[in-house]
């Protein structure tokens, strides 16, 4: 995978790991170490959000912040925090750090407040939903590392709440390319090819 390009102090590493581990609390060096304590945390987190939230709970940027920080906050001194740094991954130019606040209130007054919870909604209207939050919050990409699972849960959150289940990732994993073709495709308010993503994810 393309690893992100940061500039500004959020782009420190950790002194041996050979700028492959962002600097944490736990002074890990291993990649491979880093990335299974972030998984185990990361089903901590999954137990407890689903062990928490209602079927008709509207979600806020907030609270989004909450499972952020629940989930890294053992590991990183930013969890939870917009990020303070402009990045690009593969090319492409995540939202400028500087109006990431502003993108919020945007995001939460456009997408999570009239698209969550949803419950009651059928299969079709869910995957609309779940495909416009998730390509505005992978657009902002408000942290400075983890944007991409904690969308993975809104969308599961979203998903369970309309009674369809989590989503199986395996459709986008294979077709990567594909994928982010959706992603980019939001830039113009197209949310239809993301749409159909969220669709087999549902079937998978």
């Amino acid at each position: 995978m393309t690893r992100y390009t940061v500039e500004g102090s959020e782009g420190e590493y950790e002194p041996g790991s050979n700028a492959l581990v962002l600097k944490n609390k736990l002074g890990i060096t291993d990649p491979a170490e880093m990335q299974e304590a972030e998984t185990e945390l990361l089903l901590d987190l999954y137990t407890y959000v689903f062990g928490s939230v209602s079927p008709q709970q509207r979600l806020t940027v907030a609270l989004i912040k909450e499972w952020h920080r629940k989930w890294l906050g053992n590991l990183f001194d930013w969890a939870g925090e917009e990020r303070s740094v402009n990045m690009t991954k593969g090319g492409f130019l995540f939202a400028a750090a500087g109006q990431v606040p502003q993108l919020l209130e945007q995001f939460e007054r456009e997408s999570l407040a009239p698209l969550t919870p949803c419950y009651g909604m059928d299969r079709d209207a869910a995957a609309v939903a779940i495909a416009e939050v998730h390509v505005e919050f992978i657009l902002i990409h408000p942290f400075r590392e983890g944007n991409g699972r904690i969308a993975r849960l809104v969308a599961d959150v979203m998903a369970s709440q309309a009674g369809l289940g989590q989503l199986d990732y395996t459709p986008w994993e294979r077709e990567k390319e594909r994928y982010v073709a959706a992603i980019h495709a939001g830039l113009d308010r197209d949310y239809g090819p993301m749409a159909e993503w969220v669709k087999r994810a549902l079937a998978a």
